[in-house]
This record gives structure tokens, sequence and C-alpha cells, in this order.
């Protein structure tokens, strides 16, 4: 059936729902116009509408876990049928409406910091204020607007904080394809946005797939990640990803995987970094992206100087609370044993073990011996192999 015949069947069939909705066709399509520059007003750089048809995922999820890619993410194991059947996430959901909202802060640095092995690294998105916050409050906000003209209707809104196929049903809203790294990409934005969406039990008008995948031969991505996480192309293994590890992971990080995370302490852009279609990427307007504390090129030592109570301060809401002090900590001892600097950085680390944890202990030493070896920095990917297509970075 048409999609805009089952809109019409909503309309006549439901008596229960808003009591403004449009008679027709054209009516519809007036209100996703009015609902797209809604979406443009609150700072989304695109929006697309698709009605949810996740079941051709099943297979790949249950593959994926099955080869324990998603490492100690064992929520990626639970809620698998509210991942794939969205309906049973929110009750009522016809139509997800997806968008996207760029994230890149202008002026601020990439390479000249990952090259910098004084400096830590922090994954662009996470410099200011915790997206998945004010990003779910502007979606309340544009379900509010929707609500002004239609009245009172069903909806709930997720950025990134449920189990959501988000990168599937942006690519069905049409909003772009599933890169190699396995993130979406937009040909005109390229891939430094975030995604959230809002499921709604609106008929509304839906937009076409994004069917093409302009990849092609490019391998850029696939071969930098500096831990190999990428077993084949369009599949990541998270356990082995620098972003799982200093997020996610609460443990212990292998040793073989410690010289090759480099300065980075809190996710990773390589893949995107080195991505030819990131030439076309828009920096963002939004000031709650801009980085906090100067933390897009702060010392490591600075860092690591921090206590908790100046961790829990100046991370209050970021992101970067995700990862817990201890962890902060023990990515921190390891970009410092990955520093070469067997001065300054010897000494923190030496001064910091008596009070550190035992998971904290355990990556000093790492780091003290590793410095003491005078271990020269690993060298990056990024820029040993693919030269060319990072000229464009600072």
């Amino acid at each position: 059936m048409h999609p805009q015949d089952v809109l019409m069947m909503k309309t006549e069939n439901d008596h229960s729902g808003p009591g403004n909705l449009p008679t027709d066709t054209a009516a519809w399509q007036s209100l996703v116009g009015e609902i797209r520059g809604w979406a443009q007003e609150l700072g989304f750089q695109q929006l697309g509408i698709c009605v949810p048809e996740l079941d051709a995922q099943r297979e790949r999820l249950n593959d994926w876990l099955a080869r324990g890619y998603q490492g100690q993410m064992s929520f990626m194991e639970r809620h698998q049928e509210l991942r794939l059947d969205p309906d049973l996430l929110h009750p009522g959901t016809q139509r997800i409406i997806s968008v996207r909202m760029d994230y890149l802060p202008p002026e601020v640095q990439t390479l000249r910091v990952l090259q910098n092995s004084s400096l830590g690294y922090i994954s662009r998105y996470a410099l200011g204020r915790d997206y998945h916050k004010f990003m779910r409050k502007r979606l309340t906000q544009l379900a509010k607007k929707i609500e002004s003209r239609i009245g009172a209707f069903g909806h709930r809104a997720f950025v990134d904080s449920a189990p959501v196929l988000e990168k599937n049903l942006a690519q069905q809203s049409g909003l772009g394809w599933q890169g190699k790294h396995s993130l979406l990409i937009n040909r005109k934005a390229g891939s430094y946005f975030l995604l959230g969406e809002l499921f709604v039990d609106l008929p509304l008008p839906v937009d076409a797939a994004y069917s093409e995948e302009h990849c092609r031969r490019c391998t850029a991505c696939l071969d930098i990640c500096p831990t190999k996480a990428f077993p084949e192309p369009y599949v990541l293994d998270a356990s082995r990803c620098i972003s799982y590890l200093t997020i996610e992971h609460k443990g212990s990080i292998p040793l073989e995987l410690r010289p090759l995370m480099g300065n980075r302490i809190f996710g990773c852009d390589d893949c995107q970094l080195v991505c030819p279609w990131n030439r076309y990427c828009h920096f963002t307007d939004e000031t709650d992206f801009h980085p906090r504390h100067q933390l897009d090129q702060r010392s490591l030592i600075d860092l690591f100087a921090w206590d908790e109570a100046t961790f829990l301060q100046r991370t209050e809401g970021s992101a970067i609370r995700r990862t817990g002090y201890e962890c902060w900590q023990r990515n921190l001892a390891i970009a410092l044993g990955n520093s070469g600097d067997s001065g300054e950085s010897l000494a923190r680390l030496q001064a910091r073990r008596e009070d550190a944890s035992p998971l904290v202990q355990e990556h000093i030493d790492w780091a003290i011996s590793r410095l003491l070896s005078h271990a020269e920095p690993v060298a990056l990917p990024l820029t040993e192999q693919h030269p060319r297509k990072v000229r464009h970075l600072l």
C-alpha cells in the first residue's frame, strides 16, 4: 500500500487522535513543510521522515553480537525486539522523524592536537555541552510546535538514549548512507553531525530512503584506524575501537592496544578525519558545541592534575562525565605513557600513583615503564598512510 493511502486511512478512520488533523494529501504535505521550517529554526540542518522497516537488520545485528564485537556493552544484547520494532518502544508509532545537527566547532584544531603528544585529544562532539540533553530538548520543542498546529498527538523524542537503530532510520529517512566506518555520511555535509529521532503516531508523508553508496573503492577510514577495529567494511569491532575503550570500557585496557591509543583520552575521530566527504562538512553555529575549559587543546599534565571534585565540576553537563573519574585517569595515564616525556610527565605519574585506585595504578605502572624505556610515540596512521586526504585539516 502506498504511504499516501495509509495516511488517508488514518485520517478517515482514526477518530481518537488530534482534532485538527489535515484532511487531504496536500494539507499533510503542507504540514510537513511547516515541520521542516520549525526544525531549521530549532537548529537542525536536515529532517527526514520514514515508515520504520528494520526486520532486515535482525540477522546482521545477531551476527555482530555473536562475534562479540559489542565488548562490555551488554545493553546492546538486551531489548533487541525494541530496536527492531519501534512500536514496542513507543506504542502507536507510525512514522519516525529523523534529524541531524552539525557539531564541529569553527577554528577547533584536530590534526595538530593529535600530532602533539603533550596534549589530550577529545572527540570534537564532546568538547561542549552534552548533546543528548539539548538535542532532546529541541526535539521536544519541535513536537510542541506540531501540537500547536494539530492538537495533542503521541510522540517521544530520542537522542542516543534508548535501543534505537538511529543510523538505519536516518538512511531510511533520506539523510545519508552508512559509510565503511559504519557512521552516517551526507554527501553535502560529511559526517560531523549527530542524530535524533521523534517517534510519532501521525501518518505523515515520507521521504525517499537514501539508496546510493558513495564510498566506492575508498578504504581510507579502514586503513588508518589505529587499533584496526574494522574486521571488514561496514563492520566495527567495538571492543578494539578507541571510542569504546576510552568511554564504555570500564576495566583494564588490553596491553597491545595501549600504545596505539596515542593521546586520545575520550573518543576518537580518525576515521572521520580522513574521510574525503568531510571536505564538505559545515561548522556549527551552536555555542553549546563550543569547547569548555579549553578542552580542545589542554595539556595532559593539566588534566591529570584534576582531582575528582574538579573533574565533576568541569564535566558538569558534559558527555565526558560518562567515562567516570577513574577511567578518565586511566585514559590520561596511558596518554602520558605515550607522550615520550620522561621529565615532568614521569614525575606526575609517580606522584599520583600512591593515591590512585588499583585500576589506575596498573596503567600508571605501565606508563612509567614505557617512559623509562624511552619508547617513541607510535606513528599517526592518519598522516602516514593518507597524507593527501588530510591536507585540509588543522
